[in-house]
């Protein structure tokens, strides 16, 4: 069995620890549980999130039990941690809807067969707490000076942005959930990212207050950003969702195919399971045409943990046929349009991009195809008022649509 310290050390997943030597001790122990928390703000998680799964992943791997926190009760708070305004406010029937979303994920990284992992829903116990009973019992823990303190709340301060009373509590309640999850389950370590220090530490602490002779332990992992500074998951087009439907294989698998080559050892290492040993011998193509080779490992690796292995493989056989000057591939994302829709002068073709996700306004997308940045069946178009007529798909066939040289998808008119 792996020993999850080190194992995570390894790979690079660790920014704190709150006691190292008492957490080694702790697992000694198989089946100790650990939680992360996840707020319903959207129907999908993206890439910057995937961390968190891989270091759940890993407890289990490791002879523990992992336990995914789907914050029901938290999303209706707003977590202010290295936001500069508040979320916008969600009903019940959203929150619901969103978090349904959100498990077709998880289960694809953490098996939940049996007791082997759990998922939670902190409104089961947020929800019914007695305000004045809460505050009293609860509230005398937390110290508003060291609150204050902390990053998500000095941060907003020291820039003048608004932080609601509302947002101020969340990290008690997050404290909270800490001691529910240990009374009820014995869970007793926190995970999360370095912007959640403030919070985890303010749980292990509660932990220790109210609930006696408990030990809590707290796991942070580092920020993760690109060579070029760039915050991971985001793109020109977007955050890279993991839900399919959002997000489909071959985009997924182009994301990670268009890593920057400073990223991809650091990358194999937190993002794919592949062995410390087989990524050393990767370092060697760092800095020649090879580390083309490990980016297609890196994609077909990664893509395969979250879509599976066949759809990974179809992916990376889609980009080779595509680039390989073959034309077209059936397995390549499509764009639908409709017959009854297209203007009588035609489909604009800024438009299209911004329908395709190429670009996230005309503006960009005009400005894309002045740059000689489109292709239209490989063939470079630098007309910003191009227009795309319906008599173009009078036989059936697709058109290739194509931002630069790796981003491509198919237009279909039906």
């Amino acid at each position: 069995m792996q020993n999850f310290i080190d194992t995570i050390t390894e790979r690079g997943f660790v920014h704190q620890l709150t006691d190292e030597a008492g957490l080694r001790k702790l697992l000694e122990t198989p089946g100790q549980r650990a939680y992360i928390g996840f707020d319903c703000t959207a129907k999908s998680l993206h890439v910057g999130s995937l961390l968190q799964i891989m270091l759940l992943r890993w407890w289990q791997k490791c002879g523990h039990t992992p336990i995914v926190l789907l914050g029901g009760g938290t999303t209706k708070i707003g977590d202010p941690s290295g936001k500069d305004e508040s979320r916008p406010k969600l009903d019940d029937a959203m929150i619901a809807e969103n978090m349904a979303s959100l498990k077709q994920v998880f289960s694809q990284f953490i098996d939940f067969d049996g007791d082997a992992a759990l998922m939670l829903n902190n409104d089961d116990w947020l929800k019914g707490l007695n305000y004045i009973e809460f505050l009293r019992d609860y509230g005398r823990h937390f110290s508003v000076n060291r609150m204050m303190t902390m990053d998500s709340v000095k941060l907003r301060l020291e820039r003048d942005q608004h932080l609601s009373f509302l947002e101020f509590n969340y990290m008690i309640l997050q404290a909270y959930d800490f001691v529910e999850l240990n009374k009820r389950y014995n869970c007793r370590v926190q995970m999360g990212g370095s912007d959640q220090w403030g919070n985890i530490t303010q749980g292990t602490d509660l932990n220790r207050r109210v609930n006696e002779q408990s030990e809590a332990y707290g796991i942070t992992s580092p920020l993760i950003t690109t060579s070029s500074g760039a915050k991971m998951g985001k793109t020109a087009a977007g955050a890279v969702w993991l839900n399919a439907e959002l997000c489909s294989p071959y985009d997924y698998w182009q994301f990670w195919r268009n890593t920057e080559d400073g990223d991809v050892i650091r990358f194999l290492k937190l993002f794919t399971e592949l062995s410390l040993e087989q990524i050393a011998e990767y370092e060697g193509w760092v800095g020649s045409a090879k580390i083309n080779d490990a980016k297609i490992i890196l994609a077909t690796e990664a893509t395969a943990l979250l879509h599976g292995r066949t759809e990974a493989e179809k992916a990376e056989a889609t980009a080779r046929e595509t680039f390989s000057g073959s034309g077209m591939s059936d397995n390549l994302p499509e764009l639908a349009l409709n017959y009854s829709d297209f203007p009588h002068e035609g489909w604009p073709l800024f438009d299209l991009l911004v329908k395709a996700s190429f670009a996230s306004s005309n503006g960009e997308a005009r400005r894309l195809i002045k740059g000689n940045g489109v292709r239209i069946d490989d063939q470079i178009i630098s007309d910003d008022n191009y227009r795309l007529m319906a008599q173009a798909f009078k036989d059936g066939k697709p058109i290739k649509l194509s931002k630069g040289k790796k981003q491509h998808v198919l237009v279909k008119a039906a």
